[in-house]
This record gives C-alpha cells, structure tokens and sequence, in this order.
C-alpha cells in the first residue's frame, strides 16, 4: 500500500542509515523480518530487499532512472 502524497514517517521511528545524493536511506526497527532498506527521495520513495540479493520491493514516484541509481548505491551498502 502506497503512502499518502506528502506523508512522511517521523524519523524517530525510522532510524536514517546514510544521507547520500539527495536520498536518505532508513528502516523500520520493527516493520518486517525479512532485510529491507527504505530509500526517501525529493521525488519520491522506494523499498529494496537487501536479501537474498537487492531487489526492488516498489518504488513511490521515483521513476525508473532514480531507482537505478538508487539501487547501485543500495548494492555497495
């Protein structure tokens, strides 16, 4: 389920991992088991499987360029 146009977790329950580029990478401390990351962007965001390889969960208005970009930087995390 896609959030909200706008909406934006507080980030004292989504810990941020890396700032990079424009992105801020995070997660949900008690979300879901299998290992993800979130990515937050200007232009929207995305979720990455980071097991058992990187793979785009859904991506939130990104676009396919950003999330190309954002998934190589994901992979060398």
């Amino acid at each position: 389920m896609a959030s909200p146009p706008g909406f934006r977790y507080p980030r004292r329950v989504s810990p941020t991992v890396l700032r990079v580029r424009g992105y801020r990478f995070y997660f949900f401390s008690r979300e879901e088991l299998r290992p993800h990351v979130h990515v937050e962007h200007a232009a929207g965001e995305a979720k990455f499987w980071l097991e058992p390889v990187v793979e785009l969960e859904h991506d939130y208005g990104m676009g396919p360029v950003r999330i190309r970009a954002v998934q190589k930087l994901v992979e060398e995390l």
